[in-house]
């Protein structure tokens, strides 16, 4: 069951990883590659931590 919920996160990880570097240019962000990067690896505790952050992934990953 724990190899479960570990594959599930993980998963989840990659999706959302993956999901907001393809909606990288949606945001406000600066464009460059080393900031994608640092964005794209980073982004559960920066959604938890960061308002500004969060509004910025959402429009990534919807297009707003």
């Amino acid at each position: 069951m724990g190899q479960f919920i570990f594959f599930a996160l993980l998963v989840g990880y990659g999706v959302g990883m993956w999901k907001f570097w393809k909606g990288f240019e949606r945001t406000n962000f600066e464009r460059s590659l080393p900031n994608r990067v640092k964005l794209a690896l980073l982004w559960p505790g920066l959604w938890v931590a960061n308002p500004s952050y969060r509004k910025n992934f959402t429009k990534a990953l919807k297009g707003r």
